[in-house]
């Protein structure tokens, strides 16, 4: 990694601390968390993992061959992580474990989009290849 890569390593380190470090003593100390903190939180460490991953957030390094299937394979997971953990929060801040005690339609159906998701991206994208 070159100098000026390590110091953007640094330096979004650094950001994504004090987002999230102010998020938490602002949840502890006040007992409040607003949307805006916990998205921004989230963004700030996303630009930290991909300054650690690639050298920036825009790098060239990841359209080789190599980066190419990096972005392949952990894209996938990703998706099933992200299956997995909308239904996870789904059923957890429902309280239940039955479908028809469920009364969050919206999260219901981002939960069920997650099932739909792939399968559709990959038959749109399979025509390309026809």
């Amino acid at each position: 990694m070159e100098s000026a890569q390590k110091k953007l390593v640094v330096v979004t380190f650094m950001i994504a601390i004090l987002v999230v470090g102010y998020t938490i003593v602002k949840w502890i100390r006040f007992d409040s968390i607003s949307i805006s903190a916990i998205f921004f939180s989230f963004i700030t460490v996303s630009y930290f993992l991909t300054a650690l991953t690639w050298g920036n957030h825009t790098s060239k390094k990841g359209s080789d061959e190599l980066g190419k299937h990096i972005k392949a394979q952990s894209s996938k997971i990703a998706y099933y992580v992200l299956m997995f953990a909308t239904g996870a929060v789904l059923f957890i801040s429902e309280g239940t474990q039955s479908f028809n005690q469920i009364t969050n339609y919206p999260l219901m159906i981002v939960v069920g989009l997650t099932f739909v998701v792939l399968p559709m991206t990959e038959f749109i994208y399979s025509r390309k290849y026809r």
